[in-house]
């Protein structure tokens, strides 16, 4: 692989730019001035920039996405919130890494795969994939990595605003949260949409240069938080239960390997700044452009 030379933008091809993260990342990159994106829609929207191509129904015109870019980042995946087949999410992976050509892959996975992994979680401990989200995105992390190309499985961890609590608040949902015989609500590994758009970006800038990331590599801000605190924090109301035996009371990423790639500010995983960045999301969505 030849890696890009230090001071140009890295070329990024974004997979699955529609989705919940991928417009996530159009608006936190649009002020990040050290990668270049192309994104990718199943459908050509005619805009600069972005590139219409069916990324398991069309190889070649994906291959000639992937031959525009640097670094490849695969967002695009199923979520039991479709409704879709979630195997899907193998079949879109490979699909992307044998486009890719042997440029540097950046696939997003997620935290689901550690299920009832005691943390701090490990990219080298053992996983226990409870759900089935999970346990299909396990499978799509070991069938990647078993074809041998450049790939980074991105274990991210719950993305503000587009998780399952933030994301349904002030929807007109009555919200209900698990509370444990401590009193505490779930417990999670968190990242805020700005700062995962940075180091995604910090991210492909180390791949495309040459130093890249390992096979597996979790992505979250430090610490954890309790679910009950976000919404607390962000004014949404709502009911506590008792958590039923099969709840898991914390899923914590050890990002220690991912703080070789970037800097992360120790506040960023607090529920206040996580709801400063969703709400600045959110607020840039509701702005006529």
């Amino acid at each position: 692989m030849i890696s890009v030379q230090k001071g140009r933008f890295m070329r990024v091809l974004v997979l699955g730019a529609t989705g919940r993260i991928g417009r996530m990342m159009q608006w936190a990159w649009a002020d990040v001035n050290r990668v270049s994106p192309l994104w990718q829609s199943r459908e050509d929207p005619g805009r600069a920039g972005w590139i219409g191509c069916d990324i398991l129904h069309d190889p070649e015109g994906l291959k000639a996405a992937c031959a525009r870019a640097d670094v490849i980042l695969t967002l695009a995946g199923v979520t039991p919130a479709l409704g879709a087949d979630l195997g899907q999410n193998g079949a879109l992976a490979l699909a992307a890494q044998r486009a890719a050509g042997g440029r540097p892959h950046l696939l997003a996975s997620s935290a689901a795969v550690y299920g009832r992994a005691g943390g701090p979680c490990r990219e080298s401990d053992a996983v226990q994939p409870v759900a089935p989200y999970g346990i299909a995105k396990r499978a799509m992390e070991q069938a990647v990595l078993a074809t041998g190309g450049p790939v980074t499985c991105l274990r991210i961890g719950n993305v503000a605003g587009a998780d399952q609590i933030l994301g349904r608040a002030g929807q007109g949902e009555a919200l209900t949260l698990d509370r444990f015989a401590d009193g505490r609500t779930p417990r999670r590994s968190y990242i805020g949409p700005a700062t995962l758009a940075r180091v995604l970006a910090d991210l492909a800038i180390a791949a495309g240069q040459g130093r890249a990331p390992p096979a597996i590599l979790n992505v979250a801000a430090p610490g954890t938080v309790e679910m009950g605190a976000l919404l607390d924090m962000a004014g949404c109301p709502w009911t506590p239960r008792p958590a039923p035996p099969e709840a898991i009371a914390e899923v914590a990423l050890d990002i220690s390997a991912l703080s070789r790639f970037t800097r992360l500010d120790p506040a960023s995983g607090t529920a206040a700044a996580l709801v400063a960045e969703w709400r600045a999301y959110e607020q840039a969505a509701r702005t006529p452009t």
